[in-house]
């Protein structure tokens, strides 16, 4: 029962003048323990993300800070490497449908380089021992243009002997437009040498790796980038007497051995550990094998976790003639079927993609004369003008992936390393 007259009026004045609580009655010490915890997890998770946002913007700056490659290549890159690759691969994906190459249309003037006037090298009295020069090309889109599909000498010439030759051609016949370029190297005059990166493969210091050193410079007329990262690659990577990767039998391999000869094939079937080989680089699947296409290129799910083999990007591939000539083929536009019947048309009997994307596909040929001229980026020339990274990509000491190197092992040149050295 409330009171009544002068005791309600007691009352009441007692409520509104009752002195305020102590500051400790109204702290978190009254709040149901729940809240408190829950408050208390709050500010943990907030210094927490605070602390992973400061960690991960310094590990993404120092990551593309003075690092190969255009600023989206080396954030893709970063984002891979933490965890992202389906996420880099779905953005690339959607990228490249919405920015395929254009259908139809001509070149434009001098990506194709017509018959060459000038008198072709003669090879000296003392000529080496050399592979016989390619056929031509067949062009694949129709009508052909003039020079499509016609060998030109580029690179060192080993007394009078070229040691290779770049045709040029569209790919396929609806991309009428672009141009890919194809280097056939004698390997009879050349040998291989693969350098590693501190990237890829990483878990250097590597006795190879950029820049190319004055030593190998002397005889390099050729160095062109290599395949996928290893997580990538769906192989493996040996290389100076180390099994970076352990090598996966079926996969597409290139194979260096002891004396500089290098060859594409299967590992477990056509190439396989050897006390000779000193050098393995593998990249998926073979593309080309028997001299044909190998089925189902069209099925992107058999080419690892990055583009689709139906989107049209910069790629790059590396086969072997019958005759054990090396050929790469390199350029804009091309989807993995369009790259294999490339490297079929270039006379290539198995063949392996290598990298892929604008910023990874680079093949120079350098013309330095003379028995001792160094290579160097002012005599440097990429087999494409639209090719990223310069002459003189893999002459730079940030250059952190692996990439090929092909020297002269000449007669005139009998002092000079035939591996190169750093």
């Amino acid at each position: 029962m409330p009171p009544s007259g002068e005791a309600f009026t007691f009352y009441s004045m007692m409520a509104i003048h009752r002195p305020p609580p102590a500051p400790s009655e109204t702290g978190p010490d009254l709040l149901p323990p729940l809240r408190r915890r829950r408050h208390r997890l709050r500010r943990l998770l907030a210094v927490a993300l605070a602390v992973f946002l400061m960690v991960a913007a310094i590990s993404f700056v120092s990551s593309i800070y003075g690092k190969p490659g255009s600023l989206g290549a080396r954030a893709a890159e970063w984002v891979r490497d933490h965890g992202g690759s389906q996420l880099v691969a779905r953005a690339e994906n959607l990228w490249y449908s919405h920015h395929q190459p254009p259908v139809g249309g001509r070149p434009k003037a001098g990506l194709i380089p017509k018959a060459s006037s000038a008198a072709a090298p003669r090879p000296s009295v003392k000529a080496p021992a050399h592979l016989p020069v390619p056929d031509a090309i067949v062009p694949i889109a129709s009508p052909p243009l003039p020079g499509e599909g016609l060998w030109h000498p580029a690179g060192r010439v080993v007394d009078g002997v070229p040691t290779m030759y770049q045709a040029f051609l569209r790919p396929d016949p609806v991309h009428t437009s672009l141009v890919a370029g194809v280097a056939w190297m004698d390997t009879k005059l050349l040998k291989a040498s693969l350098y590693s990166g501190s990237y890829i493969p990483g878990g250097g210091p590597w006795a190879l790796t950029a820049p190319i050193g004055t030593g190998a410079a002397a005889t390099v007329t050729a160095a062109f980038n290599s395949g996928f990262r290893l997580k990538d690659s769906q192989g493996g990577y040996y290389t100076q007497g180390r099994m970076v990767a352990p090598l996966r039998d079926g996969a597409a391999s290139a194979v260096i051995y002891r004396n500089g000869r290098i060859t594409v094939g299967q590992w477990g079937r056509d190439v396989s550990m050897t006390s000779d080989v000193v050098a393995v680089r593998q990249n998926l699947s073979l593309i080309v094998d028997g001299g044909a296409p190998v089925a189902g290129l069209s099925y992107s799910a058999a080419w690892g976790g990055t583009i689709g083999n139906r989107i049209y990007v910069w790629r790059s591939g590396l086969g072997v003639t019958a005759d054990g000539a090396l050929v790469y083929v390199g350029g804009p536009g091309l989807d993995v079927p369009s790259l294999a019947g490339l490297l079929v048309r270039a006379g290539a009997i198995r063949a392996m993609e290598l990298d892929i994307n604008t910023d990874w596909v680079n093949f120079t040929a350098y013309t330095a004369t003379g028995p001792i001229a160094a290579a160097a980026p002012n005599n440097g020339t990429e087999l494409l003008s639209g090719m990223s990274g310069g002459t003189g990509r893999y002459f730079q000491p940030y250059w952190n992936r692996d990439f090929f190197t092909m020297s002269v092992a000449s007669p005139t040149t009998p002092s000079t390393s035939t591996t190169g050295t750093s």
